[in-house]
């Protein structure tokens, strides 16, 4: 199944420098594995925000939901999921 994923990360003020920093290194590994095994499809990000839209090609919407939930900025994201289907006058 397909889903686009918009994600936009709001953290807190305050937040430790090097706690983020490790954070985002943490995520990016994420992201990257999830990409090498086909399930984060497409990753792009939206210009002058902290904010992406994806798309993930998972098996239902539990397997998307455990996935989006064990990224570690997941705790800072605001998500809006949208399942897609093919459309008729698509040539792919």
């Amino acid at each position: 199944m397909l889903y686009c994923v918009e994600m936009e990360v709001v953290v807190p003020p305050g937040t430790d420098p090097d706690t983020l920093a490790r954070l985002k290194a943490d995520e990016k590994a994420r992201a990257q594995d999830l990409q090498r095994r086909g399930q984060w499809l497409h990753l792009w990000r939206v210009a002058g925000r902290y904010a992406n839209v994806s798309v993930f090609d998972v098996e239902s919407h539990d397997a998307l939901h455990d996935i989006l939930s064990t990224l570690p900025l997941f705790p800072f994201m605001t998500l809006r999921v949208t399942p897609l289907a093919r459309h008729p006058s698509s040539l792919a």
